[in-house]
């Protein structure tokens, strides 16, 4: 019988309390995905393209230390598998520095990256650099000039307001005087 899954680098069962595979859970990593196999009469697969796994988080209590298993939590941006756990899983450090590799080398490969490794501003902006002039990247990872830079003397080119110094997308508000009614 032939492999479900071509190119798979890591498949393991979740172990039970004693650390036996004698659940009905598999899972599968790939060089793309990950699928989480669940059920004995109703079957369910699940996948999450590694690139949208944000965020992976090891735990070991100390019964899974002496069994000498563990469980790694994934933030995932993926809508239907949303934040998910790899649970009780032989070897779970090498697995998730693995996990971990190949959701650096996919975010790559598609071209996604995170705020945090990339963005020039603290508050999130990809405009090229900091408040302090510093150089920063945009969301490809690409050089961009210093914040500010060839920017006139009244108005420093950020929302709201423009180069000219004029409020960005505003429209000009009449002058109605005083509103109050007297």
């Amino acid at each position: 019988m032939g492999q479900k899954h071509k190119n798979t680098l890591w498949k393991d069962r979740k172990r039970n309390w004693l650390g036996l595979p004698w659940t009905f859970t598999k899972y599968i990593l790939t060089d793309d995905r990950l699928f989480i196999d669940t059920g004995f009469f109703n079957l369910r697969e699940d996948d999450v393209r590694l690139y949208r796994i944000t965020d992976i988080t090891l735990t070991r209590n100390l019964w899974q230390r002496i069994i000498r298993t563990g469980t790694i939590h994934c933030d995932s941006a993926d809508k239907t598998m949303g934040n998910f756990d790899i649970k009780n899983v032989k070897k779970s450090f090498q697995v998730k520095e693995m996990l971990s590799d190949l959701v650096e080398q996919n975010r790559h490969a598609n071209n996604v990256y995170m705020g945090e490794s990339v963005m020039g501003r603290p508050d999130g902006h990809a405009d090229g650099g900091n408040q302090y002039g510093g150089q920063g990247f945009d969301h490809y990872g690409h050089n961009m000039p210093p914040y500010g830079h060839n920017v006139p003397p009244y108005g420093d080119g950020m929302p709201p307001y423009g180069a000219d110094g004029a409020m960005n997308g505003m429209p000009d508000m009449p002058d109605c005087g005083d509103m109050r009614q007297h």
